[in-house]
């Protein structure tokens, strides 16, 4: 005679399944940051105002006020060839390929704010406080005079 017999184990206790819920709203929370950010990179503008320059995008979006900008040092550069202003160190940002945003530490060792797509067409403006700003816009010129413009007297 083998007749079978099964022993259940104990059921787990509720306290054990909050650490799945808990994972869970961890992957949700993660899949939704990367979701914005996907968007957010795509959505990414800078505005010249009395104000001063407004960068709107994501996480290291600020206004910059134009008492700040030192325009008269502003430039526009290719980072591929400009070897002191190519960053070096991500302090706190978004590094992806084709995609630099948020503080970096440049090669020269100064401390930047990048929103950089194409490392050819950068603006380049130092400020007072002790960081450089750095700009990835289509006609990097027209930015540097519509700053000058809203700065004159």
């Amino acid at each position: 005679m083998n007749a079978s017999t099964v022993f259940p184990m104990i059921p787990v206790a509720s306290k054990s399944l909050w650490f799945f819920a808990i994972i869970g709203l961890i992957l949700v929370g993660a899949l939704v940051l990367m979701i914005w950010l996907a968007w957010s990179m795509q959505h990414v503008r800078f505005t010249v105002s009395n104000e001063g320059l407004r960068l709107q995008g994501d996480l290291y979006g600020r206004l910059i006020p134009l008492k700040s900008l030192k325009l008269d040092e502003a430039v526009v550069t290719n980072l591929n060839t400009d070897k002191d202003h190519q960053p070096k160190w991500r302090t706190m940002g978004t590094g992806l390929p084709g995609y630099a945003a948020g503080w970096f530490k440049l090669h020269n060792g100064t401390k930047a704010l990048l929103y950089v797509t194409d490392r050819t067409h950068v603006v380049r403006i130092p400020t007072t406080e002790g960081y450089t700003v750095m700009l990835s816009v289509a006609e990097p010129r027209a930015l540097i005079d519509a700053l000058k413009q809203q700065n004159a007297p």
